[in-house]
């Protein structure tokens, strides 16, 4: 008698607990709700110190397959309305350049973009505010941040080149545009830009760099991407760059072109 009461107990329990299994498997498979691995990269951006930079910041991207979430934080640049392009760039060494790299540029040691091309390699997204982010945007400079800080948060589509080159260690941040003499403008103190010749050479020489490395993986609920416009930084776009078509030029920076309109001394 009491085996088989035993028995029957058992039973009951085990039917009672099966609606408590369903509720949680219609959880975990509920509509829109799968999950996707995204692989986190970070970078501290430290400043090209021969360009006579004081600034840094952060950048950081979630990938997931082709899927990028960037952020950018950065402070300490050409304030006012200067915009600074900025890039994740690729197929080079994956290392910034260093102060011992510096060459003489109109009498003045300094890096430029084509000195540092063979540490950070060439753009593969340009983190443009809001449309195009291929290297055909590279010096899209109106759709680039502007001013001294930078608060940048984009979500992207990267091409297969640039999230290798993230997985491998070889992608690199920069952030362009310096003030090498202290003048709070860009200037020809350094002659002109090696990419356009109409152009001051602090507009497009790097100021902030910073090699990106794998920090964790992590599972987000997958969803629609939030393509933002970038626009959360000090100064939408700069009023004295704007964007041209001059491709052949651009010998580090990508299929783009811009040129400069200088500012009168009434607007400085």
């Amino acid at each position: 008698m009491m085996r088989s009461t035993s028995g029957r107990v058992l039973a009951v329990m085990a039917v009672a607990a099966v609606p408590l299994a369903v509720p949680a498997a219609g959880w975990a498979a509920a509509p829109g709700d799968t999950e996707v691995a995204w692989t986190t990269y970070q970078a501290s951006l430290d400043p090209v110190t021969a360009n006579h930079v004081t600034g840094q910041g952060k950048a950081m991207v979630q990938l997931s397959g082709n899927t990028a979430k960037i952020t950018v934080t950065a402070s300490g640049l050409v304030g006012g309305k200067s915009p600074h392009a900025m890039h994740i760039h690729v197929d080079g060494g994956g290392v910034c350049p260093k102060p011992s790299e510096a060459v003489d540029h109109n009498g003045h040691p300094s890096i430029n973009v084509a000195d540092a091309m063979k540490d950070y390699g060439m753009i593969g997204t340009s983190l443009t505010t809001s449309g195009d982010t291929t290297d055909k945007s590279a010096l899209a400079v109106d759709r680039f941040p502007a001013g001294s800080t930078v608060s940048y948060h984009r979500t992207v589509e990267v091409s297969d080149g640039v999230a290798a080159n993230l997985k491998s260690g070889k992608a690199v941040l920069v952030v362009h545009g310096i003030d090498y003499n202290g003048n709070g403008m860009y200037d020809s103190v350094l002659g002109a830009s090696e990419l356009d010749k109409s152009l001051p050479a602090e507009a497009t020489d790097p100021a902030l760099c910073g090699a990106f490395t794998a920090s964790q993986m992590s599972s987000m609920p997958s969803g629609g991407a939030d393509t933002g416009d970038g626009a959360t930084q000090a100064g939408r776009s700069g009023t004295g760059m704007v964007a041209g078509g001059s491709a052949a030029v651009l010998v580090g920076l990508g299929a783009g072109g811009f040129a400069l309109r200088r500012r009168g001394t009434a607007g400085r």
